[in-house]
């Protein structure tokens, strides 16, 4: 008996931890489109939301080097991250950025290689190389981890955005960076257009 109500008590125990868990994880969506005067700008905006009082969740992303070209070319991470630059290109690359939120230099390193560097600072990085001054990106360093890339028609998700307003930008490599206020409810979708212009 004594085996049986222990057992109940444990049970309630995980089933109330695991409704504290959900609601902890609980929050709403962001979706919308990106809208640019010049409409091949309306893929690879940033749009990000600032304001949000959470701990920072960091991620690990990369860039790559194929044909001579970094793929992706827009790479958005919360501060913190840690991004890899591979090279799966035939030739050698040094792959390097003069940019005030992050100033560093890989060297040159040959195909097959890879070199991680961690942005520990918010802003917006130009990644360029040294040996081909064709070749260039972009990693976009976000104060939290609410943020997303744009795709090619323009359409963009935020996901598990805790309830607020909050501020929402797009960046744009060419375009004006923009900003409005967004309301998420927990459990809602909340539907965002962004203009972009010169």
């Amino acid at each position: 008996m004594k085996c049986q109500s222990k057992f109940l008590k444990t049970a309630l125990l995980m089933t109330s931890f695991g409704l504290v868990a959900s609601k902890a994880f609980c929050g709403g969506t962001i979706t919308g489109t990106v809208d640019a005067s010049i409409p091949k700008y309306k893929a690879d905006a940033v749009v990000y939301l600032t304001g949000v009082k959470v701990p920072v969740v960091t991620k690990q992303a990369s860039v790559d080097q194929k044909s001579l070209v970094f793929v992706p070319h827009v790479t958005v991470v919360p501060v913190g991250s840690t991004v890899e630059f591979k090279n799966n290109d035939k030739v050698n690359h040094n792959i390097f950025s003069a940019s005030a939120a992050k100033k560093f230099n890989l060297g040159t390193y040959n195909p097959g290689m890879s070199k991680p560097v961690t942005f520990d600072k918010p802003g917006q990085i130009n990644i360029l190389c040294n040996v081909h001054s064709e070749m260039s990106a972009w990693v976009i360093v976000t104060e939290n981890q609410y943020a997303a890339v744009s795709e090619h028609d323009g359409k963009f998700t935020i996901s598990n955005v805790p309830a607020g307003t909050y501020k929402i930008n797009a960046w744009s490599e060419k375009l004006k960076a923009q900003e409005a206020s967004v309301t998420v409810v927990d459990g809602k979708t909340a539907t965002v257009a962004i203009k972009l212009a010169k």
